[in-house]
């Protein structure tokens, strides 16, 4: 099977991993190579999109399950040229009984990307203009009997038509002016709407075919960072030990950029920070909130100088976390 990709390798986990542990590969790794991290780097690039496709698979267990039952098969010898049989014994003649491949659903893919683009409900790409991956398109007949304000004769062939455009959370949140580009070749600029959220449709009159309706379904990437939940914006931020017991000011990155604020004394892995009405649309004039929780991270790596600080540090220091583990035996 041509173009096949091991989602598990791409994200650096096993086969039984749970659905926590790919999520936290896959924010590692979008971190890692986030395009504003390595910019004009194109293998950073092209791994960032891996990472998402692998994890937009893994972490939906629908599409985990058919992804495994289709690598089970996608080496077999001839399974590009007719269609493979697999034999499993019966219980009444313990003998086999051949049962083709496309029983399974998966014969009818001649490389591994078909398979992928139908199990991600992407068809042949409509893509965004200057970018790689973006969109979809397909076409759907619309009849004088069921197209609101239709008025055309019955041998009519206006057809509506859709398109899949898949998005940044960063142009979902801002909206704006957007150029698709169409698999028929056709090149539209499109005003859209702030706050865009996945299943969202877009119509754009007369833009179908033969002056049918082009319907956008919008669908809003996973970010490496930022998490929607309703109309709340989630992130986990990493903080020094050092920030964490002496306080300082931060800075926050928020879908407006970054927001400086005072983070406390003694903040602790797990507390929250909550900037109001920084989170995504309510309508035209309300925001939600961003909500932001604390990781206290301690670095691998130090030099010698911090190293001697850390030490003289706990020499001198007094606080002992450990020392009420046993008082209630």
């Amino acid at each position: 099977m041509q173009n096949f990709r091991n989602y598990y390798e791409i994200l650096g986990v096993s086969r039984e991993a749970t659905a926590p542990e790919i999520k936290h590969a896959y924010r590692r790794l979008a971190r890692q190579y986030h395009p504003d991290l390595n910019p004009g780097d194109r293998a950073a690039e092209e791994q960032f999109k891996l990472v998402g496709e692998a994890y937009e698979v893994l972490s939906d267990g629908e599409r985990r399950s058919q992804y495994e039952q289709f690598s089970q098969y996608w080496k077999q010898k001839g399974f590009q040229d007719t269609p493979f049989t697999v034999t499993t014994p019966t219980p009444e003649t313990k003998t086999g009984t051949r049962i083709s491949l496309e029983d399974f659903g998966f014969g009818e893919f001649p490389d591994f990307n078909k398979f992928i683009d139908q199990l991600l409900n992407r068809k042949p790409t409509a893509r965004r203009q200057g970018e790689s991956n973006v969109s979809t398109y397909s076409q759907t007949t619309t009849t004088p009997s069921t197209a609101p304000g239709y008025r055309a004769s019955p041998t009519s062939s206006r057809r509506d038509a859709e398109a899949d455009l898949t998005i940044p959370l960063e142009k979902a949140f801002t909206g704006g002016r957007e150029r698709i580009r169409l698999e028929d070749g056709r090149s539209l600029e499109v005003n859209m709407p702030a706050g865009m959220v996945t299943g969202q449709r877009i119509r754009l009159r007369g833009q179908g075919i033969g002056g049918g309706n082009l319907y956008l379904r919008i669908e809003v990437d996973p970010h490496p960072f930022f998490s929607l939940r309703g109309n709340d914006v989630y992130c986990q931020l990493p903080i020094t030990p050092s920030e964490a017991a002496l306080g300082s000011t931060i800075e926050i990155p928020t879908l407006d950029g970054l927001v400086r604020t005072p983070l406390p004394q003694g903040a602790q892995t797990g507390q929250v920070i909550q900037l109001a009405g920084r989170g995504y649309p309510i309508g035209q004039d309300r925001r939600g909130d961003q909500i932001v929780e604390l990781e206290v991270v301690v670095p691998t790596m130090i030099s010698d100088r911090e190293k001697a600080l850390y030490e003289e540090l706990r020499q001198m220091e007094r606080f002992t976390p450990r020392a009420n583990l046993l008082d209630d035996r």
